[in-house]
C-alpha cells in the first residue's frame, strides 16, 4: 500500500527509468518461467518445474505489471497461444546444427549454389574486358571532385568526410552504369518493326543460348498484326554475355554491376533475397562497413528502401562474397513485426550452420592473417547488425510512450534516401508490373 501511495503521489507524466527497468526484467523472468512450465506440461510424464522444487517459488513482486488481457477468452475456452517465434527473432543465442530433414538440406544446397556467383567475378580475362568498357578517366575525375567537396565540407565543421575516395569512385560508377551503360527490359521490342511485344510464356533455350549461359528463354510476339514476328529474350547469367547484351532485369543488373565494382578494385558482395530481388554490397574502407548499392534503382546506402520505401516484407537476405556468406537480413529488415515474413525454409540453427559452412570452405586455404582479419570484420558487422535491432526496439518502446516525452514518433523519422525519392523509385517499379522488378526465379538470376 505504501508503494502504491508513493506512486500515486508522483506526477502523471513522470517515469522512473530504474523502476521501469526492474519491472521489465521481472516481466521477462516471469514470461520465461511460464514458457518452461507450458513446455513441461506438454511433455507426457514430465514433472512441472514448480512441483520438482523442494521449496515453492516465491511470488513475483507486486510492482510487476500483469500480463496483457486475452480478449474473448474464458476460463473454459482460453484463447489459443501464439506460435513461438524463431530464436533469432527473440534475440536468444542459437547453436549451429547441420540439416536433418529434406527441406533444410534443400535450403542449404540452394545457399551453397548461390555462393558460387561472386567467384565468377575473379576471372582475370573478364575483369580486363570490363575495364575496357568503363570510362575510367571520367569516373576518376568525378570521384576526385566529389571527394574534394566532401573533404572541404568536413573541414569547415572540423569533422571527417562522410565517404572516402574509393567510395566516390563506386558512386560515379553507379551513376554511369544506370544512366549510360545498362538497359532495363520488360517486353523487348520487335526486332523487325520495333513495335511492342506481348509475352507468350517460356521456350527452351537453343544450344547457342545454353552455351552463353541462358538458364531460360522468354518468348514474345509482336503486337502488330501485320508483323506477328516472335522475339526471344534469353535470361543470361554469364557476366561476359551481359557485357555484350547490356540489358536485362534486376538479376542481370546486379550481376553485371557487381562485377564492374570488382573490376575497379572494390570488395563486393552479391546479395540474394528470397522474395525475388538481388542487389550489391560494397565494402567501404573509409567507414569500415558494408554499404548497400542497388544499381537498378541507383540507390546508395539505402538499406531500408525495400521495406520502408517499397512496403515489401522480407524474410531472408543473404550476402555472398569470395570470403563466404553472411545473413544480413537485420540490415534490411529493422522491424520484423512490421516488415518481416516468417523464416520457414529451415530452422535458424540450420541457417547459421549453412553460413558457417560456406565461410569455412571459402576461407580454409587463406593465410592465418587473412582469416583473423575476416573474423574481426565479422565481429564488427555482427555488432552493427545487433545495433540495428536495439535501435528498432528502442523506437518501438518510444512509440508506446506519450508523444510529449519522446518528441515525436520514431516511425516519423526520415530514413536514408528520403520519402520522396523512395516513393518515386517505388512508382517506377510498380509500372514495370509484378514479377518484373526482380530476377528470374530459376536460380540463374
Amino acid at each position: 500500500m505504501a508503494d502504491g501511495r508513493h506512486r500515486a503521489a508522483q506526477p502523471a507524466n513522470t517515469y522512473d527509468a530504474t523502476t521501469l527497468t526492474t519491472e521489465f526484467e521481472q516481466l521477462m523472468r516471469n514470461k520465461r518461467f511460464n514458457r518452461l512450465q507450458e513446455q513441461s506440461r506438454s511433455r507426457p510424464g514430465s514433472q512441472s518445474p514448480v512441483s520438482s522444487m523442494s521449496s515453492p517459488m516465491p511470488p513475483p513482486p507486486s510492482r510487476a505489471p500483469p500480463p496483457p488481457p486475452s480478449f474473448g477468452a474464458s476460463p473454459t475456452h482460453p484463447s489459443p497461444q501464439p506460435s513461438t517465434p524463431s530464436p533469432s527473432l527473440r534475440g536468444l543465442p542459437i547453436m549451429p546444427s547441420p540439416p536433418q530433414d529434406p527441406a533444410s538440406l534443400k535450403f542449404y544446397n540452394l545457399l551453397k549454389g548461390l555462393s558460387v556467383t561472386p567467384t565468377k567475378y575473379e576471372n582475370p580475362g573478364l575483369l580486363d574486358e570490363a575495364l575496357c568498357l568503363i570510362p575510367l578517366d571520367r569516373l576518376y575525375s568525378e570521384a576526385e571532385e566529389e571527394s574534394q567537396i566532401m573533404q572541404a565540407q568536413a573541414a569547415s565543421i572540423g569533422g571527417k568526410p562522410e565517404w572516402g575516395y574509393q567510395d566516390c569512385v563506386i558512386r560515379a560508377l553507379l551513376r554511369w552504369f544506370k544512366r549510360s551503360f545498362f538497359q532495363f527490359v520488360n517486353n523487348p521490342p520487335c526486332s523487325n518493326c520495333h513495335m511492342p511485344t506481348i509475352a507468350q510464356g517460356m521456350t527452351p533455350p537453343t544450344p547457342d543460348e545454353t552455351a552463353r549461359g541462358a538458364s531460360r528463354v522468354e518468348l514474345y510476339r509482336c503486337a502488330e498484326a501485320s508483323c506477328g514476328a516472335y522475339e526471344r529474350f534469353p535470361r543470361y547469367s554469364d557476366v561476359w554475355q551481359l557485357l555484350q547484351s547490356r540489358r536485362g532485369r534486376v538479376g542481370e543488373w546486379a550481376n553485371c554491376f557487381s562485377m564492374f565494382c570488382r573490376a575497379v578494385g572494390a570488395r563486393v558482395r552479391w546479395v540474394w533475397n528470397s522474395e525475388d530481388h538481388v542487389w550489391t554490397e560494397v565494402y567501404s574502407e573509409h567507414q569500415r562497413r558494408w554499404v548497400h548499392v542497388d544499381a537498378c534503382e541507383e540507390a546508395w546506402d539505402q538499406p531500408r528502401l525495400y521495406t520502408e520505401g517499397w512496403r515489401r516484407k522480407l524474410s531472408y537476405c543473404i550476402a555472398f562474397s569470395i570470403d563466404g556468406a553472411t545473413d544480413v537480413t537485420r540490415r534490411y529488415v529493422r522491424s520484423f513485426g512490421k516488415h518481416g515474413t516468417p523464416r520457414t525454409r529451415a530452422p535458424e540453427e540450420v541457417v547459421l550452420w549453412s553460413i558457417h559452412e560456406i565461410r569455412r570452405k571459402r576461407r580454409e586455404n587463406m593465410s592465418k592473417t587473412d582469416q583473423r582479419r575476416l573474423i574481426k570484420e565479422d565481429e564488427r558487422e555482427e555488432k552493427e547488425l545487433r545495433g540495428y535491432m536495439a535501435s528498432a526496439l528502442a523506437a518501438e518502446i518510444n512509440g508506446l510512450l506519450p508523444r510529449s516525452m519522446v518528441g515525436g514518433r520514431a516511425d516519423e523519422q526520415k530514413h536514408p534516401g528520403g520519402r520522396q525519392e523512395v516513393a518515386r523509385e517505388w512508382a517506377g517499379a510498380q509500372q514495370r508490373g509484378p514479377g518484373n522488378s526482380g530476377p528470374d526465379r530459376s536460380g540463374g538470376r
